[in-house]
């Protein structure tokens, strides 16, 4: 194989994604790897200082896009925009996302929908109205990003577990249910990656940093950087025969004991 052939493989000049939480962290890491690899990003997310300093670092192919995907309704305008920007969306990536940390027992029902109305129901409209569209052109790929939580038990998060485990079978059945229109469907679970979020959750309970390392194989944290190079793997011609699965990028946490 020549180098051309391998550099064509990972190339996505002339594709445009869309990353929902685009601004920061494990959003921006993928964004700034989407775009090194030479797609177009437009990056959603509700605060527009974020989205402009985040499209300012990445360069001329970042378009900050402002918008809710709480709001079911918009999604269709939503698309509709972001393709005027850069381009018909040929890359999905669900990365908006909210926390709860609560036991289970404290957990109201209206903090559930909440977290489930983002991850979830946020994520399942926009999918929906970009994959009728890649549908039509017979191509595309879509991203969720999963969790730990999506392979293990992880305690004071049951909102959060439900989400994140909702979208192995939203992946599973969408990749059968579209892969003959040429569109894959796949998701990444992270594990624990270094960001400022990860910091301020560590900040005082070293007996947490130390549990995370001791049944993390490779004892170390992660960058956005990995996450951001799987994304570029799943969305590029590379994995053209890749549908339905989850990738974890872990460290190797998910099998460590």
């Amino acid at each position: 194989m020549n180098q051309k052939k391998l550099n064509s493989a990972f190339d996505l000049t002339g594709q445009t994604a869309l990353i929902t939480g685009g601004g920061t962290g494990l959003g921006l890491g993928m964004a700034s790897c989407l775009a090194a690899a030479g797609a177009k990003v437009v990056l959603v997310g509700r605060r527009q200082d974020e989205l402009t300093k985040a499209c300012a670092e990445i360069g001329a192919h970042a378009f900050p896009l402002v918008g809710d995907v709480t709001k079911l309704d918009t999604a269709p305008a939503l698309v509709d925009h972001a393709e005027k920007l850069a381009g018909p969306v040929s890359i999905l990536i669900n990365n908006a996302g909210v926390h709860l940390k609560k036991p289970a027992t404290e957990t109201a029902d209206a903090e559930f929908a909440a977290v489930l109305q983002t991850h979830v129901f946020g994520a399942f409209a926009l999918t929906r109205e970009a994959g009728r569209r890649m549908i039509e052109r017979k191509s595309g790929s879509i991203l969720f990003t999963a969790s730990m939580a999506s392979v293990m038990g992880i305690p004071l998060v049951v909102a959060y577990s439900a989400a994140k485990s909702a979208y192995v079978g939203i992946v599973r059945t969408l990749a059968t249910e579209w892969g003959p229109h040429g569109v894959r469907v796949n998701a990444i679970a992270p594990g624990w990656i270094a960001s400022a979020m990860l910091d301020k959750a560590l900040s005082g309970d070293p007996a947490r940093k130390a549990k995370i390392l001791s049944r993390t194989p490779m004892n170390k944290f992660g960058d956005p950087e990995d996450i951001g190079w799987t994304a570029v793997y799943l969305s590029s011609p590379a994995a053209k025969f890749v549908t339905g699965v989850l990738v974890p990028v872990d460290g190797g946490a998910a099998i460590g004991f």
